[in-house]
Parts: structure tokens; sequence; C-alpha cells
């Protein structure tokens, strides 16, 4: 028996009015009138015999039953862009990209204009993530991320740089100071909460804590210690511009952490990951010969 499945055009004005929460909203991004949207609702209420919000025009809210339909819809059309995705082979249209947050904003943001120079047709698409990859599940072409192997299955693997760590602090709060690092507060992320611990034990350092400081992302920590507020360890690509310019010092150098940043790409290659990661590589290249962090 052949299924009966209303028309995609309604279907996705339906869905677009749900997720945005607007008629008017779903108009702008499916590039069609308002009462385009309105008629392709009307007729999706009419093919399943029941109404899929209610309320006032002006402030309509989704049935039970539209909010049901929603839930389904939204996943099989996100599963539907990327099988599409995953079997374009072109050079043109998005790239969608998920590294860790501080990781874009120091590291690959500053260089993404040399890419985007040599490929203007291609969109890179960034989120900001460091959880593990799951191509089969997850929707982005390419992940780059920091650890170790084993790497996840069905992902082919660029190797970067390895990470290097090294506390990190202001020259104001160091300044004056005979006790080493001993005595200042010591900033913590909750993304890293083994930094110190793993860059003592690779150190043979010891210091004496001061306060315990924990912060939520990598980021909200950096910018602490260039405020003084204590110190911190941190990978050498994190903190090379504001070392250099002197927001920051290194008073012990830094160490390898034993991870290394890499690029997953899913192992159906397409045009645009394959010239991405290819980029990648050629700038993690140059930037360890270039940028060299100082030794512990």
């Amino acid at each position: 028996m052949a299924r009966r499945i209303p028309s995609l055009n309604a279907l996705r004005s339906f869905e677009a009015a749900g997720r945005l929460g607007r008629m008017t909203l779903a108009a702008e991004e499916l590039n069609v009138t308002h009462s385009a949207v309105s008629r392709q609702i009307q007729h999706l209420e009419n093919v399943l015999g029941i109404p899929l919000f209610e309320g006032p025009k002006n402030r309509l809210r989704l049935t039970e039953g539209g909010a049901t339909l929603l839930s389904g819809l939204t996943a099989a059309f996100d599963q539907m862009d990327m099988s599409v995705r995953s079997v374009a082979d072109t050079e043109d249209g998005p790239l969608d990209v998920s590294c860790p947050g501080t990781f874009t904003m120091r590291w690959l943001i500053p260089r993404l204009y040399r890419f985007q120079a040599e490929y203007p047709d291609i969109e890179v698409r960034l989120s900001a993530s460091s959880k593990p990859v799951d191509f089969s599940r997850d929707g982005f072409d390419v992940a780059i991320r920091v650890g170790t192997a084993p790497w996840p299955d069905g992902a082919d693997v660029i190797p970067l740089f390895p990470e290097q760590t090294g506390p990190v602090l202001a020259p104001s709060l160091f300044a004056g100071s005979t006790q080493d690092l001993d005595g200042f507060p010591q900033l913590h992320t909750r993304t890293r909460l083994r930094a110190w611990g793993d860059w003592l034990a690779r150190s043979g350092r010891s210091i004496d804590p001061g306060p315990r400081v924990e912060y939520e992302h990598f980021y909200f920590m950096l910018e602490a210690a260039s405020a003084g507020l204590g110190v911190c360890v941190a990978p050498w690509p994190y903190v090379t511009d504001d070392i250099r310019f002197g927001r920051l010092m290194a008073t012990h150098g830094f160490l390898e952490s034993g991870h290394e940043y890499v690029a997953l790409r899913r192992a159906r290659r397409n045009r645009k990951s394959v010239l991405f990661c290819d980029w990648l590589h050629k700038e993690a290249v140059a930037y360890m010969g270039s940028s060299v962090p100082p030794q512990g």
C-alpha cells in the first residue's frame, strides 16, 4: 500500500512556521509570501483533518498535534539535509565545521580569510563544540578536536600539531613577586579540569596554590588571566598573540601535554571538505614553523 504523505512544500512551510514561531519569519526563510505559507498550512490541516495552530493570528501557538508533527519533521528535514550534503561533490555551498570555541576565536578565525580568498564560493559555517564526534549522527563535514587516539570510526584523521600547555598570567600580577607562582589564585575551566594537574605532573614542579577559581568557558578563564585575576594553564595556540603583545607572560614556558589537534573528516569525502582540510594542514605546518613557544 502506497504511503499517503502530504506535499513537501506544505510540510516545509509548516515546519518553518512552527520552528520560527511566526509565518512571516517562515516566509522570509523560504523566500515566499506570507499568504503562500498560510495557504500551504491550511492545505496541510485539511489533508490531516486536524488544526496545527491555535490562538489569534498575531500570537499563534502549536496545538498538541502540531507540536507532535513538528518534532518529527524537524528531525526528518535535518536528516535529509545531512544525507544530501554527505554525497554532494561540489565546491559550491556551505561547509559545516565544528571546533572548540576558543580555538575558533584564537586560531582559526584569524586565518580563515586566506581560505575564503582562495575559495570564495565555499561558505564556511562554524559551530562551537568539543563533544565527541559521531558522523553518523552529527551534521557537520569537518570537526577539529584536541585529544588522543583512538579517534572516531568513520573519519579520516588529518594531524595538525601537538598541544603544548603552560601557566600564563598578566605581567601586572607577577610584577614584584618573589614567590614564583605560589599563592596566586589558580584559574580553571570546566572544559579542562585536569589542566593544572596534568601540567604539574609533566613539569615535575610543586606550586603552593592560592584560591581556586573556576570558569564555565575557556575564553572566560583567559580573559580573567589577562585582567590579572590569577594564573591559568593554557595551550600555546590560545595565547600566542597575548604573549607576543605583552598581555600575558609565561614564566615556566610550555610543555607537550600528550594531546594533539586534528581535523576529522567524513570518510565519504567531498571536494569542499578535502580542500578545507588540505588548507588546514598547510596552515598548521606554517604555524609550527613560525610560532615556537618558550620552553620550560
